[in-house]
C-alpha cells in the first residue's frame, strides 16, 4: 500500500528544535532564573520570619534556629538566599531599564542580562565577607 503525498510531506517537514539542539538566548535564561529566584525568595523570607519569631519567643528557640543556620547546610541555604536576593534585585533593575524603553536592542539586552549574572555573584560575596568581618570571623 503506497503512502499518500500528504503523509509523505508531513514526515519530511523539519521538526522544531529540541532543547538539546537549540541554544536559548541569555535574555531568556535570565528571565527564567529571575522567576525561579522570585519563588526562592518566598522560602527564604519564611526562614527570616522563623528567625525573627524565635528571637521574639525565647532564648532556647533563638539558639536552636541560630544553630540550624550555622550548620554547613544552613549556611549554604542562607548563601543561596542572598544570591537569589541579589540576582532578583538586579533582574528587577534590568526590567526597570527596559520599561523606560532603553536597552531593548538585542545586543544591549544581552549585555544587560550578562551584567545581571556577573553583578549578583560579587555582590553576594561582598555581603558575606562584610558579614564575617563584622563578626570578627575573618
Amino acid at each position: 500500500m503506497s503512502k499518500s503525498p500528504a503523509t509523505r510531506a508531513r514526515r519530511e517537514r523539519p521538526l522544531s528544535p529540541h532543547l538539546t539542539v537549540y541554544r536559548p538566548p541569555i535574555t531568556m535564561t535570565m528571565s527564567i532564573i529571575h522567576r525561579i529566584t522570585g519563588g526562592a525568595l518566598y522560602f527564604g523570607t519564611l526562614l527570616v520570619a522563623v528567625w525573627l519569631m524565635a528571637a521574639a519567643s525565647s532564648q532556647g528557640a533563638f539558639d536552636l534556629v541560630n544553630w540550624a543556620f550555622s550548620t554547613w547546610l544552613g549556611r549554604l541555604i542562607l548563601f543561596g538566599y542572598t544570591w537569589a536576593l541579589m540576582h532578583h534585585m538586579l533582574g528587577g533593575v534590568r526590567h526597570l531599564i527596559w520599561d523606560t524603553g532603553a536597552g531593548l536592542e538585542k545586543h544591549t539586552a544581552s549585555k544587560i542580562a550578562w551584567a545581571t549574572l556577573a553583578g549578583s555573584i560579587p555582590l553576594t560575596l561582598l555581603i558575606w565577607i562584610a558579614g564575617y568581618m563584622a563578626r570578627g570571623a575573618l
